[in-house]
């Protein structure tokens, strides 16, 4: 396609320019290792932004044609008045055009037994909004001033691009990789949805890394497992790295937190913002019929459907830098989505680092880890950075852009240590070095209504079973997986299983920290003891084992706290609210917890003599 075409799809936020100016020659700059702001790339009102479409391998929208993604460009005005060839970074999205918000009946209705077939939800309609050529101004105030041009895209069926969404199907993996393939030199952009009129990305150096957060984290790890060439490095922030480990827990149904009653199909009427005489197509084809026979909200179980929504299974082709962020307390999108991906990357030989800082959702590495990574990765520049510390981990009372360093994560000299559990119910019992000699079965009595923390609080409760260590005199620092083994029964055929770790005491009032009471948590259906695939019910008050992990984590657990093992039933922040009354039994000689110690148990034994 001639220039004078691709002009006219533009549009140009200022094109005047002095002739001395326009022969300055203006170059990326570099520092310490990092690209520099360069004052020639950063007036935004010299900026040229325009849109355009890329044509896909596939149609989901079954309109027999491939489909094709909306894609928004802004880059320096030098890579058209002086030939300049920049890398990029992009982000894509499914929120860019709107989404359903908090609508009335969005979400399931979590008070019901278990294995019972849910009341019926509602559906929605999602009000498309924006305006071409911006598709979003996320990223670009950053990246552009410091030598890159910033790319936003639409996820398939949403906002102008075409296509069906699937939440983690096989297109939103494909979508941005023909984005990106165009950004390297494909011939496959247009400047219409419809059209024949090509439009080429003559202005990329053809290096492309990806960044986001949440939902906009999992794209680039989406695209990355696609192998494509010219994605060199890719920064996830809180990443969704499996539909499955965000929807359900051990074959347990578990909605994120803050969303109570979430589901697949509820995100995806949530995004769905795409053409609206495509959407019953799509409704029918992903919604109604694709996930509601596959996603099985009675058992829980992890089948095919959720198998092809877990890019740990798609990481084979992958080769692109990982930077990975997460908070550990983010109990939407839990850590362990990042630690099971980069722990996978590391293996495979893949450039890693894995930053983690205590709060909750989103936050991005400290500006310096970013810069550095795209400056290696993209401009090519040799900073040394895949020599940096592998791990950054954000200590208790420290700035989230302050990380302390570590040879990896889990902290290399973190040991598993097992504790056992000493009964006293209802009020609470010990956790030991050392394995109770008598042997002992402790009851709690489900009741959703119970809060996990005001169980956590109580001193004593017919609903929780609590057992603690001695108190710490040295602080204590905890670094990785603690994994529960746990022998129990119930008097019914099926029961929620929920486990937190707490520091105890609980603290409350002015000054009290993400990090002083939850450690960590985790959930598991007891039907799911021998196969994550296959629940089998429960026989009234006859044991089964199991054995999970909870959360990874990274903490130092402070001298004059103890640490808690709290094990209940149904989380009423989390889990579905059966009818309360369900006795759960614990075998406390089959029930043990193994957590990570920096220093092994020496440091334990040290710390509670």
């Amino acid at each position: 396609m001639r220039r004078s075409a691709l002009l006219s799809a533009i549009v140009i936020i200022s094109f005047a320019l002095t002739p001395a100016f326009a022969q300055s020659g203006a170059v990326p700059v570099f520092k310490d290792g990092e690209a520099q702001i360069v004052e020639a790339f950063s007036k935004s009102e010299d900026w040229i932004r325009h849109d355009l479409w890329v044509e896909t391998e596939f149609d989901t929208d079954g309109d027999g044609k491939m489909d094709r993604v909306h894609v928004a460009v802004t880059r320096p005005k030098q890579t058209e008045t002086e030939g300049l060839k920049l890398p990029v970074v992009y982000e894509s999205s499914p929120y860019y055009a709107g989404t359903a918000g908090s609508a009335p009946g969005l979400f399931w209705n979590v008070k019901h037994e278990l294995g019972a077939t849910p009341p019926p939800r509602s559906h929605v309609e999602v009000q498309r909004r924006g305006v071409r050529p911006i598709i979003s101004n996320s990223q670009i105030s950053i990246w552009v001033p410091r030598g890159y041009i910033v790319v936003h895209s639409s996820s398939p069926g949403t906002g102008l691009s075409q296509g069906a969404p699937t939440v983690g199907g096989d297109n939103e993996s494909l979508a941005p990789k023909a984005v990106i393939e165009w950004l390297s030199g494909k011939d496959n952009g247009y400047v219409t949805p419809d059209g024949d009129e090509k439009i080429q990305a003559y202005w990329s150096t053809g290096n492309v890394g990806m960044t986001g957060t949440s939902y906009n984290g999992t794209l680039p790890l989406a695209a990355a497992t696609t192998g494509v060439d010219a994605l060199k490095a890719i920064i996830p922030i809180a990443p969704n790295t499996s539909y499955y480990h965000y929807y359900r827990s051990n074959g347990l149904v578990r909605s994120p937190g803050g969303y109570l009653g979430e589901d697949i199909d509820v995100l995806y009427d949530f995004i769905h913002s795409g053409a609206e005489d495509k959407r019953p197509y799509n409704n029918k084809t992903v919604r109604d019929t694709e996930m509601a026979n596959n996603m099985d909200r009675i058992t829980g179980d992890y089948n095919d459907f959720w198998a092809g929504r877990d890019y740990i299974n798609d990481m084979k082709p992958m080769k692109a830098a990982l930077l990975m962020s997460h908070g550990f307390n983010d109990w939407n999108v839990m850590p362990e989505h990042s630690n099971r991906i980069a722990q996978a990357a590391k293996k495979k030989g893949i450039p890693t680092q894995i930053y983690y800082h205590q709060n909750g959702h989103g936050g991005p590495p400290p500006m310096k880890m970013m810069n550095r990574w795209f400056t290696r990765y993209l401009h090519g520049v040799q900073n040394g950075v895949e020599n940096d510390p592998k791990a950054w981990v954000v200590r208790e009372s420290d700035s989230r852009t302050k990380p302390t360093p570590y040879a990896d994560y889990p902290n290399p000299a973190a040991k598993s240590v097992k504790l056992y559990l000493g009964g006293n119910a209802p009020n609470i019992g010990s956790l030991t070095t050392s394995k109770p000699k008598a042997k002992k079965t402790e009851t709690l009595v489900d009741d959703y209504n119970k809060s996990g923390t005001e169980l956590a609080k109580a001193k004593t409760s017919e609903n929780r079973l609590l057992f603690v260590t001695p108190t710490l005199k040295e602080d204590l620092h905890l670094s990785g997986l603690s994994t529960l083994t746990i022998k129990v029964a119930s008097d019914k055929a099926a029961a929620n299983l929920s486990v937190w770790m707490v520091s105890l005491p609980w603290n409350e009032g002015d000054g009290t920290k993400i990090t002083d009471n939850i450690i960590t948590r985790g959930w598991a259906d007891p039907q799911n003891s021998k196969s994550l695939r296959k629940s089998t019910p429960l026989t009234p008050s006859k044991f089964v084992q199991l054995k999970f992990d909870l959360q990874p984590d990274d903490q130092i657990i402070p001298a004059g706290q103890q640490i808690g093992l709290m094990i209940f039933s149904s989380d009423s922040e989390f889990t579905l609210h059966p009818e309360p009354g369900t006795k759960l039994m614990i075998d406390l000689n089959g029930t043990s917890i193994s957590i990570p110690v920096v220093g092994g148990k020496a440091a334990l034994e040290k710390a509670i003599k």
